[in-house]
């Protein structure tokens, strides 16, 4: 493995991002403790904190109730997410008039690959991406930005000094200021693996930059292990790239939708979303799982099997056969529901069925293609407008439109 010189990689990490957009458009809540919550209950958490509210000890995920407790003048904000998508491509397009984006880590992370020649002015460079953030975009909003020799050092410096730092960890300078941070402020060390490492002697820094790669990678118990010390140390880590494996969606539903219709209902619209997301991308799937979870977070979960299907018919039709066995094993109430569809095949990569002549073969090609036929209608008018049996606006909208940690909906997601 190569192991840079420089500052080669640029890290740029929002600061409380879902709650500071909400203050850059909404200026009445600047100054203010911001929550962002993803429905309107009481029963829910919080997804995003503002820096006021945090100096308040609130952190994401406490109960709504239990932070109007902690914080009475906590003013709460439900999530926007096509608002926080269009703000960060316009963030994306602010980054790049002063260098490109090379990788989009998540809606509020963004990576930089610099030059040789733009190493020197490495740190100039951050400042400018944190100017030109607030000259175009607005002051509130602000970034962290981490400068280091590869992307796992670039961020850990991005994190090291929030809100709005700017921190190189220049190779010729390691461990350095890293011995000063917690193992579980280290991307890739949650508390499972820092309890591993504990148990192996490892309780600090000091002493994981001490372990050779191959007893990180015995202890990890597996190759991350060995490519999270290349990474500490300063080494360019290569991964091998990453093939599509599912495409699911989940919900948690509010207390009048937990009966087993409900949760069907709700499993449905989750379902056809996740299916016109998987066309949108070139696949068929093999398996359409469903979890359903009940309050203690138990519950039940089933899988059906077929030939690489990706119509809506065929999928809703498993889906409701899978409901058919939960309620035949007494699954009479959800608190949460999640469909996901796997074993993926590109569909360039079906073979012909030799039965293709057969009317239930004409009919499922029929499906298939008044399936693509709805995705277009529904994206032109960005609404449902043609759909497989009926269809319910799930509490809290954004059904197959949320953003996750690693996926930012597409514009046809919504």
């Amino acid at each position: 493995m190569r192991k840079p010189t420089g500052l080669e990689r640029l890290y740029v990490d929002f600061d409380s991002f879902f709650a500071s957009a909400e203050q850059h458009l909404q200026p009445h809540l600047r100054g203010k403790p911001v929550g962002v919550i993803p429905v309107d209950s009481e029963h829910t958490g919080l997804i995003a904190v503002s820096r006021e509210a945090k100096t308040l000890g609130l952190k994401r995920g406490t109960f709504v109730r239990d932070a109007r407790k902690q914080c009475p003048g906590l003013v709460l904000v439900t999530a926007r997410h096509e608002v926080y998508v269009e703000l960060h491509r316009a963030i994306v397009e602010a980054i790049e008039t002063v260098l490109p984006v090379k990788a989009i880590c998540s809606i509020d992370e963004m990576l930089c690959a610099l030059l040789p020649a733009e190493w020197p002015q490495a740190l100039r460079i951050g400042q400018r991406v944190k100017d030109v953030i607030a000259r175009d975009i607005g002051p509130t909003l602000t970034c962290s930005v981490g400068l280091g020799p590869n992307d796992l050092l670039a961020k850990i410096a991005a994190e090291m000094e929030k809100p709005d730092g700017l921190v190189a960890l220049h190779p010729d300078d390691l461990p350095g200021r890293l011995l000063s941070l917690d193992l579980t402020d280290i991307p890739g060390i949650a508390r499972g693996n820092a309890a591993r490492l504990a148990r192996a002697g490892i309780t600090d820094m000091a002493a994981l930059w001490r372990l050779q790669p191959k007893e990180l990678r015995r202890l990890w118990g597996s190759v991350e292990g060995e490519r999270l010390w290349m990474g500490l140390h300063g080494h360019t880590v290569e991964r091998p790239e990453t093939r599509r494996r599912m495409f699911g969606h989940g919900r948690i539903l509010p207390a009048d939708w937990r009966s087993l219709n409900g949760a069907y209902a709700a499993a449905r619209v989750l379902l056809a979303k996740a299916s016109a997301r998987m066309r949108r991308a070139g696949f068929a799937a093999r398996t359409l799982a469903l979890w359903l979870t009940d309050r203690h977070s138990a519950g039940w979960y089933g899988e059906e099997h077929f030939q690489p299907t990706w119509d809506d018919p065929s999928l809703l039709g498993s889906l409701s056969r899978l409901f058919f066995h939960a309620e035949r094993e007494e699954m009479h109430r959800s608190r949460s529901v999640h469909v996901t569809l796997h074993d993926l095949v590109p569909l360039a990569e079906i073979e012909e069925d030799l039965f293709d002549h057969m009317p239930e073969a004409q009919l499922k090609r029929r499906m298939e293609y008044l399936s693509v036929i709805a995705d277009q209608l529904n994206v032109a008018h960005r609404k449902p407008l043609l759909h497989w049996g009926p269809w319910v606006t799930l509490p809290g909208g954004y059904a197959g439109a949320k953003i996750a940690f690693n996926r930012i909906p597409d514009a046809e997601d919504f």
